[in-house]
């Protein structure tokens, strides 16, 4: 039975900064992520461009992403992708962590950061549509050059399908925006931009059917009902957008489960401690005066959150890591990037 000091429910920013102040710290850690990969909800939009992050110029999200994994393997931790966490109880001082796959982690302290759940999208309910999801129907963009050129057609209107549709605006051939409701639900200022530069926005109108190409590997026209006239769209790629749905299962034995609020989301006793002793919670899954529910929120969470870890299990301990200038962790570390840069 394999012990560690540390172990972070949830792959996301918050997750991975907490398992990168948890190696400053010398605490043994492992990540448990449900997804096949790191990086969470900012997977979402690979394409968009970050400002708000403290000290970092405008950055892509992919890269961003990337850097923060590289930042959060600085110490080496254990990482497993493809399993969920399903149940969590205690056995003596040891949280026993109990996954889908029917294996069993021990740790001495859990710290939840698992954002707002596992988000999966909110899939176009028409027969046969998931056979397209390898060539031309999407529900997030990998790589916004591959539709340089292209007949777009969008459906959703919130913050997401307008967004796009404005991110494509420079390269789309022709977009066109439908949404089943009478008033589009995204930033009025995205709205505008749409406008401007006329871009076709159809209301009370949903995908009817998709028609296939003679090879029956792509979608080639989509049947749209606008009120209650039906008419067929030609199109080179569809981008659905109609949300996430949103799963917060994670089971704790009697006794041990931390108390949340009317939104589900775990309340904090102060420096990110939950109701229950020795398990924390950081990012978006966690509630307290004055919290920041954006990225820049969450590097504070895990340095609270590990540093309250940190004394749970050495109470004589300091109460946060030595700074990474004057800290010999880095000092190899720091001769070898001075002599790259030479």
């Amino acid at each position: 039975m394999e012990v560690f000091d540390v172990t972070i429910v949830g792959g996301g920013p918050a997750g991975l900064y907490s398992a990168f102040y948890s190696g400053m710290r010398d605490l043994k850690t492992k990540i448990i992520e449900f997804h096949p990969y790191l990086g969470g909800k900012v997977n979402i939009f690979l394409e968009k461009m970050l400002w708000d992050i403290g000290g970092q110029p405008p950055i892509v999200a992919e890269k961003f992403i990337g850097q923060l994994i590289e930042q959060a393997m600085t110490f080496e931790p254990t990482v497993c992708l493809n399993t969920k966490v399903e149940h969590i109880e205690k056995q003596d001082n040891v949280f026993v962590i109990s996954t889908n796959n029917g294996e069993k982690h021990y740790s001495k302290t859990v710290i939840i950061a698992i954002g707002g759940g596992i988000f999966q999208p909110i899939k176009l309910e028409i027969e046969g549509a998931e056979k397209y999801e390898m060539t031309n129907l999407h529900y997030t963009i990998n790589g916004i050059e591959r539709f340089a050129g292209k007949d777009i057609l969008i459906s959703g209107g919130g913050n997401a399908a307008i967004d796009w549709a404005v991110e494509l605006l420079p390269i789309a051939k022709k977009l066109t925006v439908i949404y089943r409701s009478d008033e589009l639900k995204a930033h009025e200022a995205q709205v505008k931009k749409l406008k401007e530069h006329n871009v076709e926005i159809l209301l009370n109108t949903e995908i009817q059917s998709l028609i296939s190409n003679d090879e029956k590997t792509a979608i080639e026209h989509v049947v749209i009902r606008e009120g209650d006239v039906e008419k067929s769209v030609t199109v080179d790629d569809i981008i659905i957008c109609h949300g996430y749905n949103r799963e917060v299962s994670l089971d704790f034995a009697q006794g041990i489960l931390p108390k949340r609020n009317d939104n589900q989301l775990f309340e904090s006793e102060g420096q990110c401690q939950t109701t229950t002793p020795g398990i924390f919670a950081v990012g978006d899954i966690v509630a307290y005066s004055d919290k920041v529910y954006l990225l820049v929120g969450t590097f504070n969470d895990a340095v609270l959150a590990v540093n309250s870890a940190k004394k749970y299990l050495e109470p004589d301990a300091n109460s946060y890591a030595m700074v990474s200038s004057h800290n010999e962790k880095f000092r190899d570390r720091n001769q070898k990037i001075l002599v790259d840069m030479k």
